[in-house]
């Protein structure tokens, strides 16, 4: 094993993931959670998933090495700048997406839900809490959180300490929001079981096709969602605010 390689070793998933989307991807094709279960060695998470770690390690030595020379280091960018990436990129997309795939959904079941009972029947049930839950999440982000983690940044840069958070500390609603991460997840991966990877059928229709790799698509744009505030934003406020209180 190389020396970056070593050094990877010692460090988590989310910590390898929030060095670069280059290493997100890796771990997308391996189907290795780095958004909700990341905070777990590589070594450990390679076994449970029957991986070569020493190949794994590899791989993402060689992803993080040939990276894209322009790619955004969120780590370094301003939490406003992350901030308004997450909201304009990803939120925006939530907000777009969600209402198209509940009404390829309704349309689907109406056809198909009893044809295609066993793979179909539980998916309404945990879209409907997934898109309740998120379009809940989002608000209280955009509405409350957010612009408190930009408030305490701006008199930070400013060499003033961090105001006083109307919920305690940012922790606690930073803790709310990494609980409801984790429900969408489970939800995420509930969706994806039920249809066996998002197979779709050899007599589908074309709204069922689109509604599969619609969910699909979701799960992976929610998936870099979730780790750019896990691993990157919800740790950068937090050490923000108790470095500057």
């Amino acid at each position: 094993m190389g020396t970056n390689s070593t050094l990877l070793s010692s460090q988590t998933i989310s910590e390898i993931a929030s060095r670069s989307l280059a290493a997100v991807r890796v771990f997308e094709r391996l189907g290795i959670d780095y958004c909700c279960g990341g905070k777990r060695p590589v070594e450990e998470v390679c076994q449970e998933h029957g991986l070569d770690s020493t190949a794994v390690l590899q791989e993402l030595d060689v992803a993080l090495t040939n990276r894209p020379a322009d790619e955004t280091d969120w780590n370094k960018a301003t939490l406003r700048d992350l901030i308004r990436h997450i909201v304009g990129k990803h939120h925006e997309y939530l907000k777009l997406e969600l209402p198209r795939l509940a009404q390829r959904l309704e349309k689907v079941m109406r056809v198909y839900g009893e044809q295609d009972k066993a793979t179909l029947g539980p998916i309404p049930r945990l879209f409907q809490d997934l898109r309740s839950e998120m379009e809940l999440h989002m608000h209280k982000e955009e509405m409350i959180l957010f612009p408190f983690m930009e408030r305490v940044e701006a008199e930070v840069l400013s060499g003033r300490p961090a105001p006083p958070a109307p919920f305690g500390s940012v922790k606690n609603p930073i803790a709310m929001m990494e609980h409801e991460h984790d429900s969408a997840g489970a939800a995420l991966r509930g969706m994806r079981e039920s249809t066996k990877d998002y197979a779709v059928p050899e007599y589908a229709c074309v709204t069922y096709r689109s509604l599969l790799e619609g969910l699909r698509e979701m799960e992976q744009d929610l998936h870099i969602h979730i780790h750019l505030e896990n691993n990157i934003l919800f740790p950068r406020a937090l050490a923000m605010e108790m470095e500057n209180q």
